[in-house]
């Protein structure tokens, strides 16, 4: 046996088995590629060798390349690596478990046969990270599979199951679990005598078929969508695709690796990665003692069956926990229960779920009709309207119920936490989990500390977001939290601009333009103008200094509460979200501004942009500032998962920071000047403005 670092090589039966070991998941990190090739190398230089294998250890094939590494130079590339797989002069079988992402999925590739487990996952990711694939894997698999199927593929970066992979021809065979390593080294016994080799480099089939396609240019250009042609990835993997096609192979990988150099370092990939980054880091809480292993939650009950409460119950019974939904009436929940069965019908109907599916997760919600029958469950979250009254008497009747040591969690979107834990005696096990809606859509779930939380509470909570698939972040309790409180001043500067003589649909365009899927007029129209109507008129009776907003305010108390009305910002034809622009709302701005005596003007998209997004900046720096929040990146995070921010800008902190945040301050400070204390300069914004430094690295002051 010879051993590297992080690649083995052994010889079984006559077969070198290479085996990637470099852990956590076998990613191509410094030293695997040229361990690969070394292994290659010995093996093709051995008359006893017949044949490879090429396998990972652990719970993973190879999950892709070191991200770390992207943006330096590297010795050895993918390619490289890959290049010597396919032209070893005998066989080499891919045995493909866990995941193959990436230049793991690239390395497979290159491999003359594959094999894989039922659990294996496959894909070429790089595109969610800014970049093409760089190692040939933009030119095999449009030969091995098309490519129109090579394209949607590369340019959504989505994942295939073993099956999928199975059906398209990536994969020859699918071996059971338990003995994959020895199903291999069969499997290469019995391909090692088979002349010539089965490159995939050398299949013609689908590209000769493609050359005589007259409407596969414009098919292709119409399947990236409106969303992808806005970013340089997707359109690069379009140009990779067509190259497989129109060239040799050898032309088509050099064209791959001048795509691949040109958007590495680009800002888009770099945001990317920072993303990338900034969710990993969003899962570090500071203080955690190292010892403590967090149980996870094998059973939940959800108070309030409403449209946030069923969200909820969806997260848990989706990852196969079982959840106890709990409701006032007995009517409303069976309407809860209704909404459920209706969500999971429309999955069926768009087949992102199969009836069997359907019916194993409708199994694990179980309606309940007191809070004795939830005492038992590992945690509980509350769910029901938001009102302080509401919400103080059931972690009263939760306090005489739950068993010692449960979760007690408030899908709270701003109230204190502190409240609801005054109503226990075990503060301690009392905080926020703050999901956003729909909840089962939403990736990100705001872990919310109260003053008494233990950081055995906040490390469990997350883990419990984490495993429903949610991205965590956590934050400290105050008004809005972190995120809505962040994002409050934008919706603020959006309403007044308003007064001034912006119109929603030009703010709209600015941020849709920017990146966003939806303007914020829109969005609030889909929400209902309504609930931040209720919102506002909550925060106005604790505070006495909080800002009118008199155009929303006369919207809704016209009747226009978005597209429950058909009318809000904009109009809506029956049966139709489409927004049109309505000249009724322009009279109502009109009419608000005449008399409130603010002088009209007109705006640059420009000026739109920055006062929107500045005011949350200066904001979230106050956060920082309060240490209601751990880290700037944190707050990026919570912008690119809760509130659509465009990922491919890394977040709201990291894009301020392509602008400096002297240029942040000092347009802060001069909307000071002009708007008055609503736009007082943080302090924590003016010392990193001072210093030249950076947004995102920011870290809680307090």
């Amino acid at each position: 046996m010879s051993e590297t670092q992080s690649v083995r090589y052994e010889v079984v039966d006559k077969i070198g088995v290479i085996t990637i070991d470099n852990p956590p998941v076998n990613a191509l990190g410094p030293g695997v590629r040229e361990g690969i090739i070394e292994a290659l190398e010995r093996g093709n230089g051995d008359a006893g060798v017949e044949a490879f294998v090429l396998i990972g250890s652990g719970r993973n094939f190879i999950a892709g390349a070191d991200v770390r590494q992207f943006g330096k130079t590297r010795p050895v590339g993918t390619r490289v690596s890959a290049a010597a797989i396919d032209d070893s002069a005998k066989p080499v079988v891919a045995a493909i478990h866990g995941y193959a992402l990436g230049g793991g999925l690239e390395h497979a590739l290159a491999c003359h046969y594959r094999i894989a487990t039922p659990g294996a996952r496959l894909g070429l990711p790089e595109v969610t990270l800014g970049i093409i694939p760089g190692g040939g894997g933009t030119q095999r698999l449009t030969r091995l599979v098309g490519p129109r199927v090579a394209l949607d593929l590369i340019a959504s970066g989505r994942q295939m199951s073993a099956d999928e992979a199975r059906r398209l021809g990536i994969v020859d065979e699918i071996v059971p679990d338990g003995d994959l390593r020895g199903a291999a080294v069969r499997y290469a016994k019995g391909v090692a005598a088979r002349r010539p080799l089965p490159r995939v480099r050398d299949r013609t089939d689908h590209v000769l078929e493609a050359r005589g396609d007259a409407d596969l240019a414009e098919a292709l250009a119409a399947s990236l969508g409106a969303k992808a042609r806005k970013l340089q990835a997707p359109r690069a993997a379009l140009e990779a695709v067509r190259a497989a096609v129109s060239s040799d192979f050898d032309e088509g990988v050099q064209i791959e690796q001048q795509l691949f150099e040109k958007l590495e370092n680009a800002d888009e990939a770099k945001a990317l990665r920072y993303a990338f980054f900034a969710e990993r880091e969003a899962g570090k809480i500071p203080g955690a003692p190292e010892s403590f292993k967090p149980p996870p939650v094998k059973s939940a009950a959800v108070i309030g069956a409403g449209t946030m409460g069923g969200g909820i119950a969806i997260c848990f019974a989706d990852v196969g926990i079982p959840v106890k939904v709990l409701d006032a009436t007995a009517e409303g929940l069976e309407r809860g229960m209704q909404r459920i069965r209706e969500t999971y019908a429309v999955r069926v109907k768009r087949k992102s779920l199969t009836q069997a599916q359907m019916d194993e997760r409708l199994a694990l919600i179980h309606p309940v009709d007191s809070y004795d029958a939830i005492g038992d469950c590992d945690a509980v979250i509350e769910a029901v309207f938001e009102r302080i009254d509401l919400k103080k008497d059931v972690f009263n009747r939760l306090e005489a119920v739950m068993k010692p040591g449960a979760l007690l969690l408030t899908n709270s979107s701003a109230i204190d936490i502190n409240v609801m834990a005054g109503e226990t005696s075990r503060p301690q096990d009392v905080a926020g989990a703050h999901f956003f809606a729909p909840a089962n859509v939403m990736k990100l779930c705001e872990i919310v500390r109260g003053d008494q939380s233990s950081i055995e509470t906040i490390v469990r909570a997350v883990k419990m977001g984490r495993d429903l698939g949610k991205i965590s972040v956590v934050a400290g309790t105050c008004d809005g939290f972190a995120a809505n409180r962040s994002r409050a001043p934008l919706v603020t500067e959006a309403m007044l601009m308003l007064e001034e003589g912006a119109l929603p649909e030009q703010i709209d365009k600015v941020m849709v333009d920017f990146g966003y899927p939806m303007g914020p007029f829109a969005v609030s129209d889909l929400s209902g103008l309504d609930v931040s109507y209720d919102t506002r008129k909550r925060r106005a009776a604790a505070d006495p200094n909080f800002r009118k907003l008199h155009v929303p305010d006369r919207m809704v108390e016209l009747g226009r509460k978005g597209q429950k009305t058909r009318a809000g910002w904009y109009r809506y034809e029956e049966g139709d979200r489409t927004p049109h622009p309505d000249e009724a709302v322009k009279r109502i701005i009109a009419e608000v501004a005449r008399e409130l005596g603010t002088p009209q003007r007109s705006f640059t998209d420009e000026e739109i942009l920055k006062r929107l997004l500045f005011a949350s900046v200066n904001e979230a720096c106050k956060i920082l500032e309060d240490g209601k929040a751990y880290r700037g990146s944190d707050i990026d995070v919570m912008w690119l998962h809760g509130f659509g921010f465009p990922r491919h800008r890394g977040g709201l902190m990291f894009w301020a920071d392509g602008v400096g945040a002297r240029e942040v301050h000092r347009q802060v400070a001069e909307w000071h000047e002009r708007y008055g204390r609503r736009w007082t300069p943080s302090r924590l914004l003016a010392e990193i403005a001072g210093r030249d430094g950076q947004l995102r690295d920011a870290r809680a002051q307090a």
